[in-house]
């Protein structure tokens, strides 16, 4: 470690939630941090994306910012009601009483990813941390003593450690020769937004739902899931959908009235289509053990069981952690062990959230025999063994065994 290490703030590529937290936990660690994000400062952020935020997520936010967390539990929603159909008949519901449990955070709360930014936004004014926009990673170049950065404003960089935060596309994990290694799902998806209705007495009841094989959408699987001030509607798409004629404004209108009802025709908002990969990094550390990925820019991963923004957390987090060791170690060999037991801890949570998710992506894509009969045998016993209609309610968002390395939480 070089004597000018404490003097010269750590660089964090991407202003996402994964890269704000990353700056937040640093300066809770005493660490001075400096975000560089590609993007300008209005740029469009549409879209309800990550809208679960898991109680663990909730807990290390407010860890890392008191309020944070607070606000967002306060922005957000808990809904109270699971159900399940199948092909036009429901097998499962349940509605708790007490929702998001006992303790100061709820199980999870639902809300916009744009307002979790913008409370994000709030909390690095408040520390005094700058985002410094139009300013693109361009070149990262390590070495034993640091890392020098160029970026597209003209800018160049030096900062004892790099934090990749800079999403799927990640210019940083390029510069170091990091590779995605993993598949594509074969179905595509699609997702839209839909708002709230004004008039209470014709809202849609507060419920997470999904429907196997709906007959209103030609026998596509529906999930329908709310958030603060409106709905989250996923559609599966079948053999030989186009999903560029489904995402028209008619077509998802007919969708959205046939899932929704009348009342919420006219009420979508935004519509996009995806191919989810599943896919990480094949290191999520540079040679020199002074960059580290975070986030999207070390994994992607299908959505389902919310495992993308909140593993992210879990990445900045500990890799805050790691920094704020190896930043004042007075032995380089120290630093060098921080830096690859983050790599360590999170290649492992990587791989776990990977499979978990996969687990669920393979189910919905439903082509395998066993998983199909299971499926038909649960719905035909829902009626008179509960744990049937309940096995059919659980399977879409993957496996609930504990995570590999405990202290990293759900994700």
């Amino acid at each position: 470690m070089t004597t000018t290490d404490a003097e010269r703030p750590v660089l964090i590529a991407g202003a996402g939630p994964v890269g704000m937290t990353t700056a937040l936990a640093l300066n809770a660690r005493g660490v001075p941090a400096t975000i560089l994000e590609a993007e300008s400062e209005d740029r469009d952020r549409s879209g309800s994306r990550a809208i679960y935020v898991h109680g663990t997520t909730l807990h290390t936010l407010e860890r890392v910012h008191p309020g944070l967390g607070e606000n967002l539990v306060e922005e957000g929603l808990v809904w109270p009601t699971r159900r399940t159909c199948w092909r036009g008949k429901e097998v499962f519901k349940r509605t708790y009483e007490n929702p998001g449990g006992d303790g100061k955070f709820p199980h999870f709360t639902s809300v916009p990813q744009v307002r979790t930014e913008e409370y994000m936004h709030e909390a690095l004014d408040e520390a005094g941390i700058d985002i410094h926009w139009d300013a693109a990673v361009e070149t990262v170049e390590s070495s034993a003593d640091g890392v020098h950065v160029e970026t597209a404003d003209g800018r160049e960089w030096e900062t004892p450690y790099l934090v990749g935060a800079d999403g799927g596309g990640s210019t940083v994990r390029d510069e170091i020769g990091a590779q995605f290694e993993g598949d594509q799902s074969k179905n595509s998806f699609i997702i839209a937004d839909v708002d709230e209705l004004d008039d209470e007495d014709e809202q849609w009841p507060l419920e997470r739902l999904f429907h196997y094989d709906d007959p209103s959408v030609g026998g596509r699987n529906v999930m329908l899931v709310p958030f603060t001030g409106g709905w989250r509607l996923d559609i599966q798409c079948i053999e030989d959908d186009d999903p560029d004629e489904l995402v028209t404004d008619e077509k998802m209108r007919e969708f959205v009235t046939a899932v929704m009802g009348d009342a919420y025709a006219d009420n979508l908002t935004w519509v996009s289509s995806y191919k989810f990969l599943q896919v990480m990094a094949d290191t999520f550390v540079d040679d020199h053990r002074r960059v580290l990925l975070a986030g999207e820019a070390a994994h992607l991963l299908a959505p389902f069981g919310a495992r993308g923004m909140n593993s992210g957390v879990a990445d900045a987090d500990e890799a805050a952690s790691a920094i704020a060791v190896a930043y004042r170690a007075q032995s380089a060999a120290v630093a060098r062990d921080e830096v690859e037991l983050y790599a360590a801890r999170r290649e492992k949570a990587a791989e776990y959230n990977l499979n978990a998710a996969g687990q669920a992506l393979e189910y919905l894509q439903g082509d395998n025999p066993a998983t199909v009969l299971r499926k038909e045998a649960a719905a035909s016993l829902a009626d008179y063994f509960e744990p049937a209609g309940e096995y059919l309610d659980d399977a879409p968002y993957g496996p609930h065994d504990a995570p590999p390395i405990v202290s990293t939480g759900n994700y």
